[in-house]
């Protein structure tokens, strides 16, 4: 079975290793590889891939929303984000795609939390496409209400407007959100961090009352991009948990889609857990 990555850039990419250890759960053959494609020569390389004999490949920055172009089907988690992080070659030319980066992060929170997302208050910080991705099915997961919060409030607001019919969702700036002045009504049961400050080695400026007691701080962010806001939540006594969790979970579904087995995630996530280390240490 032939499979791959794509991203530009994708050599950090944990997939191929992730991948490999969920075929040898079943004895697959399987080759998975990581291909690096700029935005202006990823349809031809996707082409050539799927042309090539490939089962399929997932998607990563900055292309998730050319994959999902590139479709002829797709899920209504991929027509919700407007991207896909999973292709299925059905044949050589129709392709159907899928983003499981929203259930990914259910499932792992559900390993974190009882119940997971079901009846929690959540901050949702960022408006981009990685929040894009996630905010669907945190409301179908049943989320009491999610408060969307981005430095653009308009981006906010757009993204809100397109998931009103799953659920409550409001929406402001960050800037608002975050002032010790603004403190909300009710603290939030989970504040996940989706933008990428973290890369630059910051953290969303916090306050402890954001948080209701027991609450989780999720950053999507793994590794080294996570360590900042590790450290708040250690300084502040807030749980915290990065998104490697999430990678491996979303992982396992598209390894699912593709294969029709179900693996252990984590076997994988401890092995794996291991190698990054826990952010903030």
């Amino acid at each position: 079975m032939k499979l791959a990555v794509f991203g530009h850039p994708v050599s950090h990419s944990l997939s191929p290793e992730i991948h490999r250890s969920f075929a040898a759960q079943f004895g697959l053959d399987l080759q998975y590889d990581a291909i690096d494609a700029a935005p202006e020569s990823f349809p031809d390389a996707l082409g050539a891939f799927a042309k090539a004999g490939a089962t399929g490949c997932n998607i990563t920055l900055p292309l998730k929303t050319l994959a999902w172009e590139a479709a002829g089907r797709s899920s209504d988690e991929a027509d919700r984000a407007r991207a896909a992080n999973t292709l299925v070659f059905e044949s050589f030319s129709n392709w159907f795609a899928d983003n499981t980066d929203g259930r990914g992060l259910v499932r792992d929170l559900k390993r974190l939390l009882p119940g997971g997302p079901a009846d929690r208050r959540i901050l949702l910080l960022g408006a981009g496409g990685a929040a894009a991705g996630v905010l669907g099915p945190l409301l179908q997961a049943g989320a009491t209400a999610v408060h969307i919060a981005n430095r653009t409030p308009e981006r906010a607001r757009s993204l809100a407007e397109h998931h009103a019919d799953l659920g409550t969702v409001r929406w402001s700036g960050l800037a608002e959100a975050l002032s010790p002045d603004e403190a909300p009504a009710a603290p939030y049961d989970l504040v996940i961090q989706s933008t990428s400050a973290g890369h630059a080695g910051k953290g969303p400026q916090l306050t402890p009352d954001l948080f209701a007691p027991g609450a989780l701080c999720y950053d999507l962010n793994y590794g080294a991009a996570s360590s900042a806001l590790a450290r708040w939540c250690a300084d502040h006594e807030v749980m915290h948990a990065d998104g490697l969790g999430m990678l491996v979970e979303q992982a396992g579904l598209s390894f699912a889609l593709w294969t029709g087995h179900t693996p252990d995630c984590r076997t994988v996530l401890k092995a794996l857990r291991s190698k990054v280390g826990t952010p903030g240490s």
